[in-house]
């Protein structure tokens, strides 16, 4: 017996609930109900769920963000209204 859960199973009742037992009372009639431990496997998986779905959440966001303006863009340059050009110089002056 090596936890007190197993000290209450085995009948052996802890000396601040012995105290708590009105006297004449037979003991061999006393039952003691423990709450269950808590488990937090719950909490965590909620947590990990919601920041899951945040990130997933972002993400998707980040794409139609970019998806959308790439269309505009293509959309605005078909009909000549923006244009959008890479203009590559020289970084190097050739001789004056």
């Amino acid at each position: 017996m090596q936890l007190p859960e197993d000290q209450i199973r085995a009948g052996h009742i802890p000396a601040d609930l012995y105290r708590q037992i009105p006297p004449g009372t037979d003991l061999r009639r006393v039952v003691i109900v423990q709450q269950a431990p808590r488990s937090y496997k719950g909490p965590i998986v909620l947590t990990l769920v919601v920041l899951t779905g945040s990130v997933v959440l972002l993400l998707v966001i980040a794409f139609v963000v970019q998806v959308v303006a790439g269309a505009a863009i293509g959309v605005l340059s078909a009909t000549g209204g923006l244009s959008y050009t890479i203009n590559r110089t020289s970084k190097t002056r050739k001789g004056i």
